[in-house]
Parts: C-alpha cells; sequence; structure tokens
C-alpha cells in the first residue's frame, strides 16, 4: 500500500507537518509532602468559596461513628457474661474495624437516599458562552485504536453541534509501547484528522518512554502544552461524555473561581459478559445512592477517580505535581494511584474538589471477567497501599486523608474480613474440642462460665446485615418508587428478579475477591510489584485450565474452610456455606461470567437489564458504528517494512513523532538504545535489521527520526551482487 492509494491519507491531514500544537512550556513541580509549600492554601476568590457545611459531616461520619459504638459495645456485650478470652478480644477488634468500614457507606448511604427521592435535577447555569479555552485528553496505553479514536470523533463531533466547540481541543495521549497498535494509532488518527478538521482540533502525541505511566503522561502535557489551556477535561480510553455534560462541566469551571477539580460520577456501559453485565446493574441500581451520598457530605473536599472529571489547569499544574517516593517499588517510586492524591494536593492548595452526583451523561466501562478485575484491582491495591505513604502529608484536609484511608480499606477489608471469619472459626473449634476449665488457678467461689449472650449475638447479625445490605436495600427502594425507572429496566418484577440474582450471584463471587484482594495485599507486602499490563475491555473468556490454574488456591481454601466447619457440626458448615460454595465452583463462576455467549442469553432475557442498555444515549449508538467504521479503515495495518518503503508514508509518520528531544544533553544513553543503535548501523539491509528488532526495540525505533532516517537509506535486501561490492 502506498500513500497514493489511500484517499485518508491527504496532505492537508497535518496541517503544518505536525500532529500538536506548538508548545507552550510552564512549571508543573514535585510537591513537597513533608511541609506545607509557600503561599498554601491560597485565598478564597468567592467569600467561603471553599468552605462545607459542618452538619454534613454531622450526619454522615457523626451517625457512622454512633452506630459503630454502638454495634462495638453490642459485640463486648456478647463476650463479656462469661469474661472476654484473648481470642475473643481479637474477635471484638477485628469486627470493630469492619464494622466501622461499613457504617460510614450505609450512612453516606442514607443521606444519598433521601437525596435521590427528591429526584434532584442538574444545576442549569445558562451560560450563553464558553469564553475559557479546555483541553480534553485520552490517555491511552496499548488500547485497541478503533475504540479510543472513534469515541473521540464521536465526542468531537456532537460537541460542534452546539456551539461551544470553539471552546475545546481534543488530545490523543498515547503511551502506547506495542509497535503495531503505535503505526495503528497513526492510520486511526489519520482517519480521525480526516473526519473532524473542519469543525474540531485534534491533536496526537505518542511519549517515546511511558514514564510514571498516566500520570506521567499527562504532566508531560501539562508542562509542554497546559500553560495554553484554561482547564484539562481528562478521559479514559474507555470513556464517552455527552456534549451536554462536557459543555455543563467547562460552565461550571468557568463559574466557580474557585473549583480545582469536578468529578462526574460515570454510569457503566457496553458490557458483553455476565460479569460485566453484573457491575453495571450494580452501579446503576445502588451506586447512585452511595455516589449522591458522598457527594453530599464531602461537599467541597471531594475526590478524584482519574477520568471523566474536569481541572483547573492552574490548579493542577501548581498544587497537583507528583514527587517520586523514596524506596522501591511496591511501596516507593511513582505515586501508582495518582487521582486520590492529586484531588487531596489540590484541596490542600486551597481549590475545592467537588462530586458533580447531579451531572449525567458521563459513562466508563468495566472488566468483562473476574480475572480482568483481579488484575486491575492488583494495580489498584498496590496504589491505594501506597497511600500510607502519603497519608502524613503536611497540610491534607482530615476529609481527603478520610479519602485515602477509605481506599487503603478498600483492600485491607478483605485481610480483616478473613481474619474474623477464620477467628470465629477457631472459637467455634475451641468450644467443641478443647475442654472448658470452669476454676482457674485463682481462687474463686464460682466457676467461670463459658457462656455467651446468643440473643444478643443473633440481634447483633441482624444489625450487621442490615448496614451491609442498607445501600442496595435503599437502591431497590428507589427503583420500586419510581415507576419509570422500573419500566426503564424492564418493570418491577423483572427488577425483582434481576436483584435476586445479582444478590446472590454477588454472594458468589464475594469470597473469590476476598481471597484475590488478600493475595494482592501480602503480594504487596512481600514486596512485589504489580507492573501495568493493559486492560481487557471486551471478551472475558479464558481456557479452563488457565481458570483452573488462577483459581487452584480459592478451591482449595474452601475445602479447608468446609472440613474446618465440618469438624464442629452440621449446622455451623450450613452457616458458612454462603461464602464457601463460591470457593468451591469458583472455577465454573469464572468461566460463565467471563463468557460473552451466557452475557448474550440473560441480555435477551432482560436480566441485569439498566436504562442505558435498553434505551442507549445517541452518543453510545453513534460510538458503536464509528467503531465498526474505523476497524475497516485500519483492516490492512501498516507495517514498519512499508514505513521505510514508502516516503510519503514516512514523511506523514515523522509528521506525527514527538517533537521532544531524544535525550537531555548529559544524559546517559541507556543499555536498550545502544544496543537498538548498534544493530541498526550494523545492518546490511531493513530486512536484516527488522529480523534482529524486538518488538520493544521497534517501538524505539519508531519513535527515532534519526534511525529511520537509517535505516531508510540501507537496501530493502541484501542480494549477492551488494556482497560483491561490499567486499
Amino acid at each position: 500500500m502506498t500513500v497514493s492509494d489511500n484517499s485518508v491519507l491527504e496532505t492537508e491531514v497535518l496541517v503544518g507537518g505536525s500532529a500538536m500544537p506548538n508548545e507552550r512550556p510552564g512549571a508543573m513541580e514535585p510537591q513537597n509532602l513533608s511541609k506545607m509549600p509557600e503561599g498554601f492554601p491560597r485565598r478564597s476568590t468567592v467569600a467561603d468559596g471553599v468552605r462545607s457545611r459542618t452538619y454534613r459531616r454531622v450526619f454522615v461520619v457523626g451517625g457512622a461513628l454512633l452506630l459503630s459504638l454502638f454495634a462495638i459495645y453490642e459485640m463486648g456485650a456478647v463476650f463479656s457474661i462469661g469474661g472476654i478470652t484473648p481470642l475473643e478480644y481479637l474477635v471484638l477488634v477485628l469486627f470493630a474495624v469492619n464494622f466501622c468500614w461499613i457504617a460510614l457507606a450505609f450512612c453516606s448511604g442514607i443521606a444519598g437516599f433521601l437525596i435521590l427521592l427528591r429526584k434532584p435535577r442538574a444545576k442549569d447555569l445558562q451560560v450563553t458562552e464558553l469564553h475559557t479555552r479546555t483541553a480534553i485528553l485520552m490517555p491511552t496505553y496499548n488500547e485497541s485504536p478503533d475504540r479510543v479514536f472513534s469515541a473521540v470523533s464521536v465526542m468531537a463531533e456532537t460537541l460542534s453541534q452546539t456551539g461551544h466547540g470553539h471552546a475545546f481541543d481534543w488530545f490523543i495521549l498515547s503511551d502506547t509501547t506495542d509497535p503495531d497498535i503505535a503505526l495503528l494509532e497513526e492510520q486511526a488518527f489519520l482517519v480521525l484528522r480526516q473526519e473532524t478538521h473542519k469543525h474540531s482540533r485534534v491533536y496526537y502525541r505518542r511519549r517515546r518512554k511511558n514514564v510514571a505511566r498516566k500520570a506521567g503522561n499527562v504532566a508531560d502535557f501539562c508542562r509542554r502544552w497546559g500553560s495554553r489551556y484554561d482547564h484539562l477535561l481528562v478521559l479514559d480510553a474507555d470513556s464517552l461524555m455527552e456534549s451536554s455534560t462536557i459543555t455543563g462541566l467547562a460552565q461550571r469551571m468557568q463559574a466557580d473561581p474557585d473549583a480545582g477539580l469536578i468529578q462526574t460520577i460515570p454510569s457503566l456501559i457496553n458490557g458483553t459478559t455476565l460479569m460485566a453485565r453484573l457491575q453495571q446493574f450494580a452501579a446503576r441500581i445502588y451506586g447512585p445512592v452511595i455516589g449522591t451520598g458522598l457527594g453530599w457530605w464531602v461537599q467541597k473536599e471531594g475526590n478524584f477517580w482519574g477520568h471523566n472529571a474536569i481541572i483547573r489547569t492552574e490548579a493542577f499544574m501548581t498544587a497537583a505535581g507528583l514527587p517520586n517516593l523514596k524506596g522501591k517499588p511496591p511501596f516507593g517510586g511513582h505515586i501508582m494511584s495518582h487521582d486520590f492524591v492529586e484531588a487531596a494536593l489540590i484541596r490542600r492548595a486551597g481549590w475545592s474538589v467537588v462530586i458533580a452526583y447531579d451531572l449525567p451523561g458521563s459513562y466508563e466501562e468495566c472488566p468483562p471477567s473476574i480475572i480482568d478485575l483481579a488484575v486491575r484491582d492488583r494495580r489498584w491495591c498496590q496504589g491505594n497501599l501506597q497511600h500510607s505513604r502519603i497519608l502524613p502529608t503536611k497540610g491534607l484536609h482530615w476529609v481527603s486523608r478520610l479519602h485515602l484511608l477509605t481506599g487503603i480499606m478498600a483492600y485491607l477489608s478483605s485481610p480483616f474480613w478473613l481474619m474474623l471469619i477464620l477467628t470465629g472459626l477457631m472459637l467455634a473449634l475451641q468450644a467443641h474440642f478443647i475442654r472448658p476449665e470452669y476454676f482457674t488457678e485463682q481462687f474463686s467461689l464460682f466457676p467461670t462460665w463459658p457462656i455467651m449472650d446468643s440473643d444478643r449475638a443473633l440481634r447483633l447479625f441482624y444489625i450487621t446485615m442490615g448496614v451491609l445490605f442498607g445501600p442496595k436495600v435503599f437502591g431497590v427502594l428507589l427503583l420500586l418508587k419510581d415507576g419509570e425507572f422500573a419500566r426503564s429496566v424492564g418493570g418491577r418484577i423483572k427488577a425483582i428478579f434481576s436483584v435476586i440474582f445479582e444478590v446472590i450471584l454477588s454472594a458468589l463471587i464475594a469470597p473469590i475477591m476476598m481471597f484475590i484482594h488478600c493475595g494482592a495485599v501480602m503480594s504487596i507486602l512481600m514486596g512485589r510489584d504489580s507492573g501495568w499490563s493493559p486492560q481487557r475491555r471486551d471478551d472475558g473468556s479464558m481456557p479452563w485450565m488457565t481458570l483452573i490454574y488462577r483459581h487452584r488456591w480459592h478451591m482449595l481454601a474452601g475445602v479447608m474452610l468446609g472440613y474446618a466447619a465440618i469438624l464442629d457440626s452440621l449446622t455451623l458448615l450450613a452457616w458458612m456455606s454462603p461464602a464457601l460454595i463460591g470457593l468451591w465452583i469458583a472455577v465454573p463462576i469464572s468461566a460463565w461470567t467471563g463468557s460473552v455467549k451466557i452475557g448474550e442469553v440473560f441480555k435477551r432475557a432482560g436480566i441485569l437489564a439498566t436504562p442505558e442498555e435498553r434505551n442507549p444515549a445517541q452518543i453510545c449508538l453513534q460510538a458503536q458504528e464509528a467503531r465498526a467504521a474505523y476497524q475497516r479503515h485500519i483492516a490492512e495495518p501498516w507495517t514498519l517494512a512499508q514505513v521505510l518503503k514508502d516516503p510519503a508514508l514516512m514523511e506523514l509518520h515523522l509528521a506525527m513523532v514527538d517533537k521532544q528531544p531524544l535525550r537531555a544533553a548529559g544524559t546517559p544513553i541507556e543499555a536498550m538504545e545502544a544496543i537498538v543503535h548498534v544493530k541498526v548501523h550494523e545492518a546490511r539491509c531493513q530486512q536484516s535489521a527488522l529480523a534482529l528488532l524486538n518488538r520493544q526495540e521497534m517501538a524505539m525505533v519508531l519513535a527515532n527520526p534519526l534511525m529511520l532516517r537509517s535505516l531508510q537509506k540501507l537496501p530493502e535486501q541484501f542480494v549477492e551482487e551488494d556482497l560483491v561490492s561490499f567486499c
């Protein structure tokens, strides 16, 4: 294929011979975590512009504290009748930690439930014109280019139709390391430019080295181009956002000079497997209760989830530069879960961080299988446990510290729950096998009876289950109350059936995820780094032997726990069975929930349906159509050999290569760079050079104009006549 054979590759596609605008460098210095930077916190522009209402914190946090104290007191009273043993003290401590965690979510859910009963609507700011400029950033790392570029194409086109398109520029910021995907991205970008050049400004940059991953990718953009823009609207590779949401975020930021970050609550879409549909349904039915409650009580001290949010560039560049933590990964090095930290630092600097729980039209996708969820959670677990190094940061707001602690507990809660289960099992076995010591060495006229208050224990169990499942109950009540909402998911009867199915399936998956999180925590404490693998987003199926290998310890743990329960009684086994059945059948559950075919069966039956699935937003339908078109456009991928052979294709590629210097003066040459240099300069032809390069080295060559020019000068093949002349 030559350039002349493809109508997309027109000379006007890359105006000025570049895929990026001119740079306007700006400083984004790493923040000092041990002391408050000079000038922080800033003075708010509007009176009380970053002040939150105390009564909301009292209602949620105070309510959670009172509820936790009551439950802990009741648990102590359960044991105190016969004197508390060391093992019972351990149960009490573990119960206290776990209950405090779920009590906060419960009280936040109550707040969300009360708000949603009134059906809050998005605030209409009535802004007719945007005078600020916003850069919409789409970071990508070895993702399917058809997904990424088609989404940008559709969003850019719909935004241009609102009359506000002039206020936004679009940037695909690639950290791709796979050379084949990198070339596909360039093909897709040329298609995107051809489609959008009349109504939108779209740009593309692929970094040569993905230093600090996504956070480093966005920071690199800020230091080189950030000063051109007032705001950054950060998306993810699977994000979609309606034009009204995009303009609404920009209008809110423009109207509030003290706003540093505004985070939307994305809805999950496009789930094809049973696991993805399960997450979609739960997020849609129960998620708004928690999200709305959270946004209501945290107010100006909200959080950032890394995407589908708008950020004030000044706040981000002056306050959210991330330092490297001392030591090696997993606890040292680059900050992995950067979003929570960036939100905390922006709030520390005196800007508000708000969760826009009333703003719809924000979408993302979710992992398609338990294994994919485990891969993502392993990375998130490492990043969140790394936040233990961030908690002591000078000047953080206490709510920001609570966000960090919540992220840590999201993964530490699994080991705590497992320890609570094991300790309770030990108590049962102790009562069954160890003869009680009625008269201790201490003199007493009365024996020590090993008893507990069983009625109180049963009542506390019901309270705990109510607190644990409270947000789900609130979500179901809202669903049943709202006839329009119920019809959007197939009617009340089908909705109730979906809820029951979701609860049962979630109960089967929960112990598997508990052990997955326990394994992740143990791996991190042993010093193992998670790395950063691209996420699968569509089909979650895997070979059965792979699943057996991945779940072997989960099944073994289920068998051992079941055997221990049987040693006490069949009654104990029956009580523990909800937590054990999922472990026993972990492999088939993992296979079935990751299957697209089974997911399609449930979709046709209308089980676990969401409004976004039954009546998709127009932009979601357009994105699906556009993705199919992009798949056709890049059906014949470029290769490095073609780039070297076709001069016009080479010029197009070089126009899209990052213009940043290859290496700063005085920087030592890396080993791989030296190896590639030797391979290229000692090769006798392009064919032999390409045969010697591995994929990582080929990606480096693609980003190095000098090496490409050197390869281009070589003959395509080495023939015998060349050997004679060489000699």
